[in-house]
């Protein structure tokens, strides 16, 4: 399955609980996204955000979908979305971390010069809906002008950084991969053997000169 469908599964998924559905839920065994989530820290959700993207199987694979035209921010909304189901962030902090996930998905694929789309359609001058809430334009170009002028300073921090120059080019990985070539291979063609002459009914008898 390549990048695309993989996103376009992941997105299926975000449907948006029924009205009270919470309510029919066996509280013994509440769903991740129901109880404590693991992070209430902005600057832990984003170390943890970092550790995550640039994980080496997870790195490969979004850098995959950037190479493939996926747009910056549907990569964004899945990730969030995962995470929040899985209970890593509630609501509010899904939220906050639009920003900064987005400007780490930026500064990856920066450095392996990928050619970088924001939104679906990143010429017309409209907000972007993520959760049902809309990005403001004004973050939006921000997130645009990053790609040419790099991603802003305190977007990451230095350490960050400092792992960001480490990682590996992974840039082979992201090609897609050419088809071996037949190799020619000259097959030998056998002399058929010279038919033998049969001898004339008019020869003399062998050994009769």
């Amino acid at each position: 399955m390549d990048a695309l469908q993989t996103y376009e599964q992941e997105k299926s998924k975000m449907m948006r609980p029924i009205p009270g559905q919470s309510m029919t839920n066996d509280p013994a065994n509440p769903d991740p996204y129901e109880q404590a989530p693991k992070f209430t820290n902005f600057h832990e959700a984003s170390e943890y955000m970092w550790d995550s993207l640039t994980e080496e199987a997870e790195y490969v694979k979004y850098m995959t979908a950037v190479s493939k035209g996926i747009p910056v921010m549907s990569i964004v909304q899945v990730i969030l979305f995962n995470e929040f189901q899985q209970g890593t962030f509630n609501p509010d902090l899904m939220m906050m971390m639009i920003e900064p996930t987005a400007f780490m998905i930026i500064a990856l694929a920066e450095r392996l010069d990928l050619d970088i789309q924001i939104t679906l359609d990143d010429d017309e001058d409209e907000d972007e809906e993520l959760f049902g809430v809309k990005v403001e334009e004004e973050k939006l170009e921000k997130l645009r002008n990053s790609i040419e002028g790099g991603v802003p300073s305190g977007a990451l921090t230095p350490q960050m950084e400092n792992e960001l120059n480490a990682l590996p080019d992974i840039t082979s990985l992201l090609s897609p991969q050419k088809p071996a070539e037949p190799v020619a291979v000259e097959e030998e063609v056998a002399e058929e053997p010279a038919p033998q002459q049969q001898p004339s009914l008019m020869a003399p008898p062998e050994g009769q000169a």
